[in-house]
């Protein structure tokens, strides 16, 4: 079960990226229609291809941004979106053909069932969620809502934490900490998912691609028109300067946090697997740092900016191996080894 569990965290893992180089080659709405079936199977004759060609001109992206489009460059970016939906198929058919198997043999512990059934309907509304995004850039918009787009990324990652934190509940024992290391690690969790969801907000107004220099912004430390919008809240969201600004404190407040716990964790009694997940948090962090430093410096380019949003997802993993080391033993678990 743990190796299953592990397989489809690396599925998603996969997927979290295919959609990151999906958006920025701006191939998320080359594919205008949600055939969850039949979508399946590509298109294979030149009327097929004339056909989506055609769908895709009818949209504003289209019209505003690959006027000049040939179809050979659609085909290109079809592509990109065609895999991001059949890997989200695969995940799908890979977690629940072989929860059904386990549930049928009586081979899943009880006390996971219903969370792994969770995952399971997390998982539908997750396909529901990518078409509600994609429709939100097939009418009056030439891309999609970034408040969809990175609520999109939030379930496609909350998905993954619950995968993971299961299959490491059966895999890892349950060594222990105080309270307050537990705590502590939870704050770093949060700021891992504060500082990607403000990622998701850079990437959905494309944030990224002006002020490219660090640490300063256009030679100041608070971009100068941070309070443009009003209320204040909305430039957090659909100002561009705040957006990039704030995935910056973020991202180093996360670092600096996890730098102070690391440097605690030296000097802590901490259990071995606990400081060794320790050590990986704070390499995750810093190659991510490095990462989105070098993205913005360099302008975007796609491979780094992919590679940024894959370090994302290795962070949150470190990060969440990180707290269940710290795990202490849970009522459920007394019944661990019962089946149903």
């Amino acid at each position: 079960m743990a190796a299953w569990l592990f397989f489809c965290c690396g599925l998603i893992f996969l997927m979290v990226v295919v959609g990151g180089v999906t958006r920025l080659t701006l191939s998320g709405l080359s594919i205008t229609e949600w055939k969850p079936v039949v979508g399946i199977v590509p298109p294979l004759s030149a009327a097929d291809w004339a056909a989506e060609f055609a769908k895709y001109q009818q949209i504003p992206e289209y019209r505003a941004v690959h006027f000049a489009m040939g179809l050979d460059e659609f085909k290109s970016i079809y592509y990109w979106e065609y895999l991001h939906r059949l890997l989200g198929r695969l995940i799908g058919v890979a977690f629940a053909v072989p929860f059904i198997w386990f549930l049928a043999r009586r081979r899943l512990p009880r006390h996971l069932a219903p969370p792994l059934a969770g995952v399971l309907l997390l998982g539908f509304l997750q396909g529901l969620l990518g078409w509600y995004m994609v429709k939100s850039g097939l009418a009056d918009r030439v891309e999609v809502s970034q408040y969809r787009l990175t609520a999109h990324l939030a379930l496609a990652l909350a998905i993954y934490a619950a995968i993971l934190w299961t299959a490491l509940g059966l895999v890892r024992g349950s060594p222990g900490a105080s309270a307050g290391w537990r705590r502590a690690a939870e704050a770093v969790l949060v700021l891992v998912a504060l500082t990607i969801l403000a990622g998701g907000f850079v990437a959905g107004t494309r944030a990224g691609l002006t002020y490219n220099t660090f640490p300063l912004m256009d030679g100041r430390l608070v971009p100068a028109g941070y309070a443009q919008l009003q209320p204040l809240w909305l430039n957090w969201f659909e100002n561009i300067a705040a957006v990039q600004f704030d995935h910056r404190v973020l991202a180093t407040t996360t670092v600096t946090a996890i730098l102070l716990l690391w440097a605690a964790g030296l000097r802590a009694n901490l259990p071995g697997p606990a400081l060794k997940a320790l050590h990986a948090l704070l390499a995750a962090a810093v190659l991510q740092l490095a990462l989105g430093i070098s993205t913005v410096i360099l302008v975007v380019p796609v491979p780094l900016a992919a590679a940024h949003q894959a370090g994302a997802v290795l962070l949150l993993t470190a990060a969440t191996v990180f707290r269940h080391t710290l795990r202490g033993p849970a009522v459920m678990d007394a019944g661990v080894t019962a089946t149903i």
